[in-house]
């Protein structure tokens, strides 16, 4: 499953790959930011201005701004961007608001890219991705509350990625079916 890896979203990668660059360049700019996903400037702006990703600090971009802005473009290719970001409130509350987190955006990112790991080789019918991510946020998360609302959320999360994969493969199906 999503063996066509076209899309910025779909190039799933543990975050600690990227922290390591985020701390030597003390954050990134919004350049970097869309070198390393793809995305448009206007895109992450008009994220930001909606709240869905927090104010960067002194115009650099920190590891919290790459991790959420990963998790929603991992999603918007098949959850309105609206619904992304609830989703995001949901689990960690105001954007620019730390204290209000259930967990950082970095594990949160890091959680989301082992459970997609864990389905994303293999047929795993949608009613049961919620046992997989059960599984991962089990080993990972101790505290009972959070799990409780880590488990259904990541689930979304996780099958919105997956029939974004869906949707590509098909894309490209239709493509070469009629470009012979």
């Amino acid at each position: 499953m999503c063996k066509t890896e076209t899309s910025s979203a779909s190039k799933i990668r543990r975050f600690s790959e990227l922290s390591a660059l985020i701390k030597a360049a003390d954050g990134l700019s919004l350049a970097q930011v869309c070198s390393l996903t793809g995305l448009e400037p206007s895109t992450v702006q008009n994220w930001i201005k909606r709240g869905f990703i927090p104010r960067p600090e002194r115009k650099r971009y920190g590891e919290r701004h790459l991790a959420r802005i990963m998790l929603i473009d991992a999603m918007r290719e098949c959850l309105m961007i609206e619904r992304v970001g609830e989703l995001m409130i949901y689990i960690n509350g105001n954007a620019d608001d730390t204290s209000d987190d259930v967990i950082t955006e970095e594990a949160l990112y890091d959680l989301f890219v082992s459970a997609v790991i864990s389905v994303r080789d293999r047929f795993i019918p949608p009613v049961l991705i919620g046992e997989k991510v059960a599984a991962v946020v089990d080993g990972a998360v101790s505290e009972s509350s959070a799990r409780e609302r880590l488990i259904p959320a990541l689930t979304v999360m996780v099958n919105a990625y997956i029939a974004g994969c869906y949707k590509r493969e098909a894309d490209r199906l239709y493509t070469d079916l009629f470009n012979k």
